[in-house]
């Protein structure tokens, strides 16, 4: 297989690669699927200034006419975020996506994926998929869980989307073997706020520590990702209460319209912001960017290692 006849890396990208500079991988879903126009360009355009501005290379990653993009233009990321019939893709929908030759914002499941091919060991987002509340009935569990389980990418993120079953997601993840690690916190952060009730399974200090534990753990062959949690600023912070009352009443208009499968997020999210007035907008962007400034700066420690 010539990997080549579906992988076209950016220049910028390319180049930061030959000159072995730190690259953060960043999901493109938040463009497409996870925000309103034009939040959503000015995010996507706002995350990758902050990833610079920390002295890492951004590349932000996305399907487009069927060719696997690692880094976009700005031209590429207004069509993501102006183009009504761009797919959410995850593992499945890959190899259809790039076949067909059709366009499709990434998960992080699929943003995994392909930054894994690309060589890119760090990404940034703002929270992970997991096992939705009621998945006892429903068993609907992210892809991204299962992917954290098996590709070498350390996932850096604001916890757990706070719309899901947070208890189960974590049992999940314990059963996969994918480590826990909380940035300057023993108590994984929640989203939207630092609190969640429940603990990481270890706290990390420093960039340059989650750096050496990530080359350890592959460097002993032990494959799959590392999860690195990093609390929301504590200014920007919606409270627990006030966002759990949020998040039922929009699971509760979910179940009462039969919202499901790759469609339950983006409805909830929406739901959770039309809610809240906002508020969970303002906060996602906030949380969003501080992961991309961590994420660069394992990113810097991890290419000294590598």
């Amino acid at each position: 297989m010539n990997l080549n006849n579906y992988l076209e890396i950016h220049p910028k990208v390319k180049k930061a690669m030959e000159n072995k500079l730190p690259i953060v991988a960043l999901e493109s879903t938040i463009i497409s699927h996870g925000m309103p126009y034009p939040k959503n360009i000015e995010t996507a355009k706002n995350v990758e200034k902050t990833v610079r501005e920390n002295n890492a290379i951004p590349a932000t990653i996305a399907i487009i006419n069927g060719k696997l993009k690692v880094g976009l233009s700005n031209e590429e990321i207004e069509f993501l975020a102006t183009n009504n019939t761009i797919g959410k893709v995850s593992r499945r929908d890959i190899a259809v996506t790039v076949s067909k030759k059709l366009s499709g914002s990434t998960t992080v499941a699929a943003t995994m994926i392909i930054a894994n091919l690309a060589k890119i060991a760090v990404f940034a987002t703002g929270g992970i998929g997991g096992v939705h509340r009621g998945a006892e009935n429903t068993l609907d569990i992210s892809a991204d869980l299962e992917e954290l389980s098996k590709t070498n990418v350390c996932v850096v993120c604001a916890g757990v989307k706070a719309i899901l079953d947070i208890g189960l997601t974590l049992e999940y993840l314990e059963t996969k073997g994918v480590p826990i690690l909380g940035y300057k916190t023993s108590e994984l952060p929640a989203f939207y706020s630092s609190k969640s009730g429940f603990n990481v399974d270890y706290r990390v200090d420093t960039a340059s520590d989650i750096a050496e534990i990530i080359s350890t753990k592959w460097g002993l062959s032990i494959n799959g990702g590392v999860l690195v949690t990093n609390p929301i600023p504590k200014e920007f912070e919606l409270k627990s209460d006030y966002m759990n009352k949020s998040i039922n009443e929009a699971v509760n208009e979910a179940n009462n319209n039969k919202i499901t499968g790759k469609e339950i997020t983006p409805y909830l999210l929406s739901k959770v912001n039309e809610i809240t007035k906002g508020k969970s907008l303002d906060a996602n962007i906030k949380l969003i960017k501080n992961n991309a400034a961590l994420a660069a700066k394992i990113a810097i420690s991890f290419s000294k290692l590598d």
